[in-house]
């Protein structure tokens, strides 16, 4: 089993579609999780008839992805998005390229939901970076066995850059990630009402500031 563990807030305009999709995997006997921190929205109501367990949890991806890793019965666990779509043979490339390559993570590509040109380049760029540094994104889907994930003690619970350290620490006990080609589509929101090339900017400063040694509770205050 695949336990698809999806930590949201006040995601009520995009949850229902991300667990659409998701519906054919649960009919083929996968699990699909919600950890909420604390929505004020409709997402709770909106996420209830469309998973298998919906549950609360303190406010951070961290904290709630752990929730979810707790309570999760799958042997893979696989973290997705509130605003990401996934092709509906996802689970089948999950199960057979872990087998079939003796790896025990890994991720998809990424497309950005917009259609503003800049935004293929963005794309492209990000899954290139991923694949040359064999670190991942909460975007792009990253997948791992539950008993590996737990060894190393889940997530590390800092306020942002909590998927950077995770993919440091696989890499360091597991080796690289596999990257999977097959594209999620993720929400390009965040871009657009920002700024391309300003949030660009802002990304790249960040992840610069997290490899010299900043505090992730800094840096996060600086993203939002």
């Amino acid at each position: 089993m695949i336990s698809i563990i999806i930590p949201c807030l006040n995601e009520s305009t995009d949850i229902q579609a991300t667990l659409q999709c998701l519906q054919p995997l649960r009919a083929r006997g996968q699990q699909v999780i919600v950890i909420d921190g604390g929505s004020t929205d409709d997402t709770l109501a909106l996420a209830s008839p469309l998973a298998d367990k919906v549950l609360s949890s303190a406010r951070g991806r961290a904290q709630q992805m752990n929730t979810g890793m707790e309570a999760a019965d799958g042997e893979i666990l696989w973290f997705l998005h509130a605003d990401t779509l996934i092709t509906p043979q996802a689970d089948k490339l999950i199960l057979q390229s872990l087998q079939r390559a003796h790896r025990i993570w890994g991720r998809f590509d990424v497309r950005l939901s917009g259609s503003i040109p800049f935004l293929r380049i963005v794309e492209q760029a990000m899954n290139l970076r991923s694949r040359i540094t064999g670190i991942a994104t909460g975007d792009q889907g990253i997948f791992v066995r539950a008993a590996a994930l737990k060894k190393i003690g889940g997530f590390t619970e800092i306020p942002l850059m909590e998927d950077i350290d995770l993919c440091k620490r696989l890499k360091k006990t597991h080796g690289r990630p596999l990257c999977l080609p097959q594209q999620l589509i993720t929400s390009s929101r965040r871009w657009e009402a920002n700024g391309i090339l300003r949030t660009i900017l802002l990304m790249w400063r960040l992840r610069l500031h997290y490899f010299l040694g900043a505090d992730p509770a800094d840096l996060a205050r600086q993203y939002r």
